[in-house]
């Protein structure tokens, strides 16, 4: 963009910005004439993704901020009133917080933009909330929407603005597209004081201000009560992390309902509050190597063979056992099967036909083959608990139960939320950990067993990451893709094809009539195949698609065969193949990355 175009953007900025520190970021790089920097922070606006608004902490139309967030409640605010199709009274909203830097003025400006729109706020507050119980509060109080200010596990540097529809559930197309247009619409800040002054907002709509958090918390723990706890633990320990967010305070409350033994939970002391700059952590995520070093640590030095972990908006669930001498962080596929064979153990095996368990797409196949087996129902779903949680909802509709549902990303979801919920898996995870000492087994024991029933399932997952995103689409397109929709390769390198599903065009060779069954959306790559192993044992599915949120072209690959060895070698080989036939990335200049 040229130097004019961009210091006319850095103008309206400095008109719109009232805070003195992102409006000094802005002054300095006009007095500089950085206009690379000035380009990158202005030219492109934040625009609504994966979960509603996520960016690095700093001054810019494509940043999180004072500007950006209360731009984006302005609208999402007129949406929501647009959209009230149920003509309730009173309009409500629910806004809830976690730690980080900022998090708190994000809530109120957030708070203050609803206030002045006409709503009742329930505020969950004072103080910090975990992220499942927004939705459980959306829910509760039967609100339109409901937003978190929170990055989950991202870097320090950055924050997010999470939306809730009125189900309780992640926003979906039509509406995230929907929000951003009336945000487009609503950018002029309704201040008038110069210095956006929420305390005075909050002064004179007392009346629609509700601060909630220790009702909605205690109706939040009986629901996991009712629903999830069905006996008390004991005569174990178990090293308890929250990664230095907000879990520790929720996770002490699961505890007191859960067991009768003191200390259960051990919490690691050097993260166990809220601390925004995740001193002990390079990266707040427990899925990333090195995450779970120092709770590893002290259940060493405890002697305390379980390690589990909350993200630090307690969304997320991890686990790690220590059997026959040695630590194994557990993935997320492997707790999500644990997860759904305790939880169909439980249930009434006459009734198992009007129960459908979960998973996105790029996440396990293994509960597809436990349910033929065992009589559940089982179906997939785009990646992301948006998609999970809303297809929850319509099953439940048509009145199957569905207690179970999760995502590779270690993200579960129970009967208490229609999304991700750390909190319900930890209290679970704690049940079939008792379960298991009853037994006279243990985790890994418990996953071998079901490997032999249904077969060794092993993923390589993994991204390669661009600079320029253009190359993503002129893989899809040009490489990857056949002029025709319906025309698809019958083999990828010595891999025969079974199926394939392309999101993107809309074609499904595993439906009759050629058409998908789970959203197909233009505007995104996604194309997900089987492929033929060595015989009909083996089969190998994998998922390519572009991220939402980052420069990124993510591959996703499971194989399944009746050998440990084997499973994992066509894993790797798959990988290979595509690395090579496809991607390219020395052609292409792509930086792969395996997990």
């Amino acid at each position: 963009m040229s130097g004019n175009k961009v210091l006319s953007l850095a103008k309206e900025w400095l008109q719109l910005d009232v805070n003195p520190s992102t409006r000094e970021q802005i002054q300095k790089l006009v007095d500089d004439e950085d206009f690379v920097e000035l380009d990158k922070r202005l030219s492109d606006r934040i625009v609504f993704g994966t979960a509603g608004l996520r960016a690095r902490m700093e001054a810019g139309f494509g940043r999180i901020n004072d500007v950006t967030i209360l731009q984006a409640s302005q609208g999402l605010a007129k949406y929501l009133i647009s959209k009230n199709t149920a003509d309730k009274e009173e309009l409500t909203v629910v806004i809830g917080h976690d730690h980080r830097h900022n998090s708190e003025r994000y809530a109120n400006l957030t708070a203050s933009a609803f206030l002045h729109y006409g709503f009742k706020v329930y505020f969950l507050g004072p103080g910090v909330i975990a992220t499942p119980i927004v939705p459980f509060a959306v829910d509760h109080y039967g609100a339109l929407g409901g937003v978190m200010i929170t990055s989950s596990h991202n870097p320090k540097e950055d924050n997010g603005y999470k939306v809730y529809w009125g189900n309780g559930c992640q926003i979906i197309p039509p509406h995230d597209r929907g929000i951003q247009d009336s945000i487009l619409v609503n950018l002029e800040p309704f201040f008038t004081d110069g210095k956006w002054d929420t305390d005075a907002v909050f002064e004179e709509f007392k009346d629609k201000l509700e601060y909630c958090k220790e009702e909605i918390v205690d109706a939040y723990i009986a629901q996991i009560t009712s629903k999830l706890i069905s006996e008390k633990v004991g005569g174990f320990k178990a090293v308890y992390t929250p990664m230095h967010g907000v879990g520790a305070e929720f996770a002490k409350r699961i505890e007191k309902e859960i067991t009768d033994d003191e200390d259960l939970l051990v919490i690691v002391p050097e993260q166990e509050y809220p601390d925004p700059e995740f001193p002990t952590v390079s990266f707040p995520n427990p899925e990333e190597k090195g995450a779970l070093d120092l709770a590893i640590a002290t259940a060493e030095s405890l002697n305390i063979p379980l390690v589990l972990a909350n993200d630090p908006d307690a969304d997320r669930f991890s686990a790690a056992v220590k059997v026959r001498g040695k630590w194994r962080q557990l993935t997320g596929n492997e707790i999500g099967f644990l997860f759904a064979q305790y939880v169909a153990s439980k249930l009434p095996k006459d009734q198992l036909d009007k129960v459908y368990m979960v998973n996105s797409t790029v996440s396990s196949q293994m509960i597809a083959s436990m349910a033929k087996k065992m009589g559940f129902n089982y179906t997939d779903t785009l990646t992301g608990f948006k998609w999970i949680g809303n297809k929850a909802i319509d099953l439940e509709k048509d009145g199957y139960l569905v207690p179970f549902g999760f995502e590779e990303a270690i993200g579960f979801m129970f009967t208490v939320v229609h999304d991700k919920d750390g909190l319900s898996a930890l209290a679970v995870f704690l049940q079939m950990y008792q379960q298991w000492q009853k037994d006279g087994t243990n985790a890994i024991s418990v996953l071998e067993r079901g490997f032999k029933k249904y077969g060794y399932f092993t993923s390589c997952n993994g991204y390669y990451r661009t600079k320029d995103v253009s190359v993503i689409p002129k893989i899809f397109n040009q490489v990857i893709r056949r002029k025709q929709r319906t025309d698809y390769p019958s083999r990828v390198g010595d891999y025969q094809v079974l199926t394939w599903r392309d999101l993107t065009l809309g074609f499904d060779s595993s439906t009759k009539d050629g058409e998908p069954v789970l959203p197909v959306d233009s505007s995104t790559q996604m194309i997900t195949c089987t492929l033929r192993g060595a015989n009909e044992n083996e089969v190998i599915r994998f998922t390519a698609r572009g991220s939402g949120t980052e420069p990124k072209l993510k591959v996703y690959i499971e194989a399944r065969s009746e050998w440990q060895s084997r499973s994992k070698k066509l894993a790797r080989a798959v990988w290979d193949v595509l690395k090579w036939r496809w991607f390219r990335p020395g052609v292409n200049e792509l930086t792969e990355r395996i997990n």
